[in-house]
């Protein structure tokens, strides 16, 4: 059976979700104490700072369950109201469709994001790796996977940008076709800045310059993207430079006026000039928009295009859903059956045992058999026992299409007697 317990964003607040990472990630050899817990077969560990998730391989799911309940409210020194509100559990088909959605990245929080696939297979590796999963978490990881492969390659579901940094990197790319050769001029040093940089470098921009009050800071983040670095008193001459101009900083007041764009337009012979504004409150006087060859985008425009991705992301993951169903149903049905091998198993090693010692007691009168004819009393036998064996190994997989199957099991082992 499968089990899986945890919690995510949508359950448990930041300083919750902190409590326990910091709970689990400060223990040393934190598989080898879940390992350790009666019932569980195979165990694995996902951490993220948006989700702590435990999925197990278990004997008896109710039982473990409750322990790995337990082990979270101790780890992250949860209260139980807390535990309560936050900690949620799944078996069997609940339990596997929820991680193919999380991998799938249908439970994110950004639905679509790339990130989370990377982490479960991070989450994966490192539980292998220490030999604390076996044949049921091996296949479900790697069922898990495909799924993840199939939502990405058959639905749009990552296509557009959710992000309003992403969408204004996209906006740009949308404007001029590539940003490779383009000159792009980052106004702002802050988290904002850096996540627009990543997309800009991550969509082929290669000249960039970071504009900030503080030079340093400009320095720092420029270096870090193999860009230039200028102060604000040269923000002027970089606009005159730039193709595009991207800014986001916590300044009250307008960091880009009308007459700053004036004054570079005319020494960029009036080419044209984009100006994207991502900042609240904004960097850029709307006035420039009513300047010749100036286009102004803010983040309102921006809003409404991620708005209507995340619709269009909202609506691909129907289609998203439907192939963690066919993936789920598919691996369930191994899953059951995997139940009822080592019966199917046990039921032919008897009857070829059986086979081999009655063929022994007959070797005295079939060495009178001409050339051939041995061999086809073998085959005859053989031909017997798998028509005989035939309907209790059929009987046997039809029957764990129910997750409640040991009863059929227990008694095809206690009518061949297959435990003596």
């Amino acid at each position: 059976m499968i089990v899986l317990v945890g919690l995510n964003h949508k359950t448990a607040s930041l300083s919750v979700r902190e409590k326990l990472f910091a709970g689990c990630e400060g223990k040393t050899n934190l598989l080898g104490e879940l390992s350790a817990i009666d019932g569980v077969l195979e165990i694995l560990h996902l951490s993220t700072c948006n989700r702590v998730e435990l999925v197990a391989a278990a004997e008896d799911a109710p039982q473990v369950l409750a322990a790995l309940r337990s082990f979270l409210v101790r780890s992250g020194n949860l209260t139980e109201r807390e535990a309560a509100a936050c900690l949620y559990g799944y078996r069997d088909e609940e339990a596997i469709r929820h991680l193919f959605r999380v991998a799938s990245s249908l439970d994110s929080l950004v639905m679509g994001e790339a990130q989370i696939l990377g982490q479960v297979k991070e989450a994966f590796r490192q539980a292998l790796a220490g030999n604390f999963t076996g044949i049921a978490l091996n296949r479900l990881m790697h069922r898990a996977f495909r799924t993840a492969k199939r939502v990405r390659t058959e639905t749009g579901i990552a296509a557009n940008p959710v992000s309003v940094s992403f969408a204004a990197v996209e906006l740009a790319k949308k404007i001029f076709g590539t940003l490779a050769g383009k000159k792009v001029l980052v106004i702002g040093a802050g988290e904002m800045a850096e996540l627009t940089l990543t997309h800009l470098i991550g969509n082929g921009a290669e000249e960039i310059t970071v504009a900030n009050r503080t030079v340093l800071q400009a320095s720092a983040l420029a270096e870090k993207y193999h860009g230039n670095a200028v102060g604000l008193a040269n923000l002027t001459e970089a606009l005159s430079d730039a193709d595009i101009v991207i800014s986001s900083t916590g300044a009250p007041e307008y960091i880009v006026t009308a007459e700053m764009v004036r004054q570079c337009l005319r020494k960029r012979k009036n080419r044209l000039l984009f100006l994207i504004d991502i900042a609240v409150p904004r960097d850029i006087d709307p006035a420039a928009d009513d300047i010749s060859n100036v286009y102004l985008y803010n983040i309102d425009n921006l809003q409404d295009i991620v708005d209507e991705n995340i619709k269009n992301r909202h609506r691909e993951a129907l289609k998203a859903e439907q192939i963690v169903e066919e993936e789920v149903a598919q691996y369930s049905k191994w899953l059951k059956e995997l139940k009822v091998v080592p019966t199917i198993v046990s039921l032919r090693n008897k009857a070829e045992s059986i086979v081999r010692m009655e063929m022994i007691k007959a070797q005295g009168w079939m060495a009178k058999f001409e050339n051939g004819d041995r061999e086809k009393v073998e085959a005859l036998v053989n031909g017997i026992v798998n028509k005989i064996l035939h309907a209790p190994v059929v009987v046997m997989k039809e029957e764990s299409s129910e997750f409640n199957s040991q009863d059929i099991v227990a008694a095809v082992r206690q009518l061949f007697r297959l435990d003596d």
